[in-house]
């Protein structure tokens, strides 16, 4: 429900991804006072579309001061690119590399993404969002200045902190690759319900992490496995959840070792993270869920304290 903010000044913070909008309405102390959510992406809008629900958002919240957006709004395929700042970055050095722009009327400031060429095998990457997430959880003392953290999502991202720097970070398409092969094609035949833990999950985590064989020939096995009998349609879903993720960790381990020897933070929607955490169990690590929307808030409420230093 929005509240008064006679109290104070205020900000608003916008996570604009390709799929969902979110807004927050921030009072400039750190509570937030009004929240907008709906699934108006960058990927499914016009600029006409873009400039109409900004201008709604300033409408909304007349009084803030400063109206900050990250994520797939400042890439090449958003309203304008905002470049990447090079790992490693801390916080200040987000806040002096915003972009600003007008969307329409509305004075917007872009957060840049960022960039890294991980250190394990020299590959380079990319993000767009996480950074706020990430700064407010450690902002808000959260997260611990180094160590590896996940968000688990569409585009799961596992990342390397150091002395309160994103130091490096890995990207694995495992939620759209799962989504698309549910949706569509030869594997979407052996699929009868929602992926969910249990003994079909398990088996897959455990399979895809073991690393005997290519992803490819295991999620193939998987359309063997339902034609001989040896795995229920209604299980299709979570064996081939469970074989995804099971190789994205066996990967995020091998690029940050350390990850096997602390509790990961997870930070994402619940069930994605409570997932991702029985998936770690099942391969003798862990993991613990966090709060992603309260993580946005804290971020954009750091990265404006920052932008005025």
């Amino acid at each position: 429900m929005k509240q008064s903010t006679n109290d104070g000044d205020t900000i608003v913070g916008i996570n604009w991804g390709s799929s969902n909008f979110r807004a927050f309405h921030i009072r400039v102390d750190g509570n937030l006072l009004d929240s907008i959510e709906q699934p108006s992406g960058i990927a499914s809008l016009t600029r006409d579309q873009m400039v109409a629900l900004v201008a709604e958002v300033a409408t909304r919240w007349p009084e803030a001061q400063r109206i900050y957006a990250c994520g797939m709004v400042g890439s090449n395929i958003g309203w304008s690119d905002a470049g990447y700042v090079m790992c490693p970055v801390a916080p200040d050095g987000l806040a002096g590399a915003l972009h600003d722009v007008r969307i329409g009327e509305v004075a917007v400031r872009i957060v840049p993404g960022l960039a890294c060429r991980r250190s394990a095998d020299g590959a380079p990457d990319i993000m767009r969002g996480e950074e706020i997430e990430l700064f407010g959880l450690l902002a808000s003392n959260r997260l611990p200045a180094s160590g590896v953290v996940a968000l688990p999502g569409t585009h799961t991202k596992w990342v390397r902190m150091e002395q309160g720097r994103v130091a490096e970070f890995m990207t694995a398409m495992s939620g759209e690759v799962f989504d698309r092969l549910t949706a569509a094609g030869l594997l979407a035949s052996i699929v009868d319900g929602p992926a969910a833990a249990g003994e079909a999950f398990r088996d897959g985590v455990r399979n895809g992490y073991g690393g005997a064989l290519g992803l490819g020939t295991l999620l193939f096995g998987a359309r063997a496995k339902v034609i001989r009998g040896e795995l229920a349609r209604v299980d299709g879903a979570s064996y081939l959840r469970g074989l995804l993720v099971g190789a994205e960790i066996a990967d995020a381990i091998a690029l940050f070792p350390e990850a096997a020897h602390a509790t990961v933070p997870l930070v994402g929607s619940g069930p994605v993270c409570a997932l991702y955490a029985e998936a770690l169990a099942i391969v003798g690590l862990a993991g613990q869920g966090m709060d992603a929307r309260g993580a946005s808030v804290d971020g954009f409420h750091a990265l404006h304290a920052k932008a005025l230093a």
